[in-house]
Formats: structure tokens, C-alpha cells, sequence
């Protein structure tokens, strides 16, 4: 689809949104909307898409309480700030638009939390997501280095091909908020598979190395919990040129979740998980094996981890017979460990030993 189908899309959505409450109220009803309860008990794991969904309970945003009035109302000021953006060809960030609803009479939101809530919110009622109501992020995409080249679409509507090898620096290829295909095409690609790292000390040392040239590789970092952006990269990259992905990320609790959220999809973004996840992603490292078989430099667990991994053992995501055995193995020996740990070894012992040794058990390098 089209930018301009995408945008129209969202903004006949926002409207039909609109219409049902002035009917209600033309028709003498309180106005309410129906929406997907956002809590635990109505997210379910989808073990055949092998994502985070939301489930079929429904809740009624009402305005007979003067919270779900208020809360109406920023609806109706939100969807003429978006139509009013998108008719204007602009784009604001979550924060903007928090700050923005200051001018709104008795509708302005008290924290950002709200705001950020009521425009996943919107994407749950209207099936869109919010990069086409023209809401961007504060972070960050992802960098990227190897051998593939795309196409991308700037702010004048010009079209320029970028080899994420060649045409950049050291620092990689900087992926926009915006990965949808008006934005981006994938037009060549020269690389075996993607191995997406959480740290940038890690993804320098790869670049340093020609890990990518090497090992035919892209070199996704993730900066630690991965935008949006970035896993919607990874899917596309994945899907669209065929290429396997795995996780590279240091050995805790924390880092096995940055591995989840690309894998399958996280709690917060269940309603867009088939646009996000990547189910046939595989985790290379940092495991609690690797802490032993590798002799690596670790940190003692603290209360926050154990209660972490102990959260993880009942987690879906992890139910499979290796994710039970490195949490139990890491409990068992009470330690964690950092991707960097490996330059115990010298800076080329992760690019020549650790890693080759790790993607041939995945069968990813021959």
C-alpha cells in the first residue's frame, strides 16, 4: 500500500471513530468505545503464528464517568491533531503531542503515559499503526552494516539507493522511524543472514573486525531494547530477502527478553506482534552454558535478576526445553555475564572462535 492509501486509511478510520460517537450522542446514547482489554489475563500466546496477541474480551471507554469523558474527549482532540497532520504532510513525536494537548480545554493529559496509551489506543481500534497517523518515537532506529542495498524515499519525495556497506561510515546505515515499503525497498542483498546485537561497544567490535564481509552478514544493533523500527527492519529483511535472523545479547534475564521482543513480540505491542515478531529467530549467546564452557568473567545475579528469570520460567516464550535449562542452569550457578566478557580471549577471539563456533551448531555458518 502506498503512503498516500495508508494515510488516507488511517485518517477514514480515525473518522468512522469519530461518527460512531456523534451518532451515539445525535441518537440521545452516552458515548462509549468498544477496545480489546490491555490487560494480562487478555493476552495470549499464539503458538501457531508464535506470537503475543490480545485476546476477545472487551472493555467500554464510557463517558457516564467523568474520567471516560475526559478521556473521549482527548480522543476527539487526538484524532483532529493526526487528520490535521497528515492533511499537512508533517509528523510530530510522542512527546510533541503530549505537550500539545496543553492547548486542549480541560483535555490535556497529566502524564505522557497517557498519551502514549490513548494512540496504542487508536492502532488497536483501527488496525493501523501509528506511523500512519504520522506518531514517531523518541529513540532511535537501529545502525546496520553489510552488504545490502536499499532504496529510500526522503523528505522531498526523491528517491536514493544506499549500500548499508559501502555508501556509509563506520557507524552503519541509520534506519528511520518509518521501515514501511513507501519508505524503504530492499533492492539488493549480498548476505547469508542477520545477527542482530544489543550493545554498541559489540556491534563497533564486529564493524572493526569485517565480521559482516567475513561472515557475509548484517549487523543489526539493537540498542539494547529494540525500537519498533528495528524489528520491523529485521521481519522485512527477514520475510522479504530470506534471511535467517538470530540474537546476539549479553547473558541475563533482561537481555533473554530483548531476544523475545524480536522473536515473538512483547505484551506492550500484542495488537501489531505479526508486523514485529520474527518467531524463527534464534538465540546465539550470551547463555549460561557459554559462562561455563567459555570460562567467562561474570557479575553475581541480584534479587532483581533471580526474580526475573523466575518470572521467565512460567513465560511461553521460554517454555521450550533449551530456554528451561539455561534458566534453571543460570539460577543453579547464580551468575551473568556481558557480551564483552569474550575479550577475555583478545578483540578477535568473538569474531574467530566464539561466533563461528555458535552459528555452525545453528547450522547458520557451514
Amino acid at each position: 500500500m502506498r503512503n498516500s492509501e495508508r494515510h488516507q486509511k488511517a485518517v477514514d478510520q480515525l473518522t468512522g471513530i469519530a461518527q460512531e460517537v456523534y451518532d451515539q450522542l445525535d441518537g440521545g446514547k452516552i458515548p462509549k468505545m468498544m477496545i480489546p482489554l490491555r490487560t494480562k489475563s487478555n493476552i495470549r500466546f499464539d503458538h501457531k503464528a508464535a506470537v503475543w496477541k490480545y485476546g476477545k474480551a472487551m472493555g467500554a471507554r464510557s463517558a457516564k464517568k467523568l474520567t471516560g469523558a475526559q478521556m473521549l474527549l482527548r480522543t476527539m482532540y487526538m484524532l483532529e491533531f493526526i487528520e490535521d497532520m497528515i492533511k499537512e504532510s508533517k509528523s510530530s513525536t510522542l512527546r510533541e503531542m503530549y505537550y500539545i494537548s496543553e492547548g486542549w480545554p480541560k483535555a490535556k493529559f497529566s502524564a505522557q503515559d497517557e498519551s502514549n496509551m490513548l494512540a496504542e489506543d487508536l492502532e488497536i481500534i483501527t488496525g493501523c499503526m501509528r506511523e500512519d497517523f504520522k506518531l514517531r518515537p523518541e529513540e532511535d532506529g537501529a545502525r546496520v552494516m553489510g552488504n545490502i542495498t536499499i532504496q529510500e524515499t526522503d523528505r522531498k519525495g526523491k528517491k536514493k539507493k544506499i549500500n548499508c556497506r559501502d555508501d556509509v561510515g563506520d557507524s552503519g546505515y541509520g534506519v528511520p522511524y518509518n521501515v514501511e515499503k513507501e519508505k524503504i525497498e530492499f533492492v539488493d542483498c549480498d548476505a547469508d543472514f542477520i545477527i542482530a546485537i544489543e550493545t554498541g561497544g559489540m556491534f563497533d567490535r564486529l564493524v572493526e573486525n569485517k565480521f559482516d564481509e567475513d561472515a557475509h552478514a548484517v549487523i543489526v544493533h539493537l540498542k539494547g531494547q529494540p525500537a519498533r523500527s528495528t524489528r520491523r527492519f529485521i521481519k522485512r529483511l527477514n520475510e522479504e530477502m530470506k534471511l535467517p535472523v538470530v540474537t546476539f545479547t549479553d547473558g541475563d534475564p533482561w537481555s533473554f527478553r530483548i531476544h523475545a521482543s524480536i522473536a515473538y513480540g512483547a505484551i506492550k505491542t500484542a495488537h501489531i506482534s505479526e508486523y514485529l515478531a520474527t518467531p524463527t529467530a534464534e538465540f546465539v549467546g550470551i547463555t549460561a552454558s557459554d559462562i561455563l564452557n567459555y570460562e567467562l568473567p561474570t557479575d553475581k545475579l541480584n534479587d532483581k535478576d533471580i526474580q526475573a528469570l523466575n518470572a521467565e520460567k512460567t513465560d511461553p516464550r521460554f517454555k521450550d526445553e533449551f530456554w528451561k535449562h539455561e534458566i534453571d542452569l543460570m539460577l543453579e550457578i547464580g551468575k551473568k555475564a556481558e557480551q564483552q566478557a569474550l575479550a577475555k580471549y583478545g578483540l578477535d577471539y568473538v569474531t574467530d572462535t566464539y561466533l563461528p563456533e555458535k552459528l555452525g551448531q545453528l547450522g547458520i555458518l557451514k
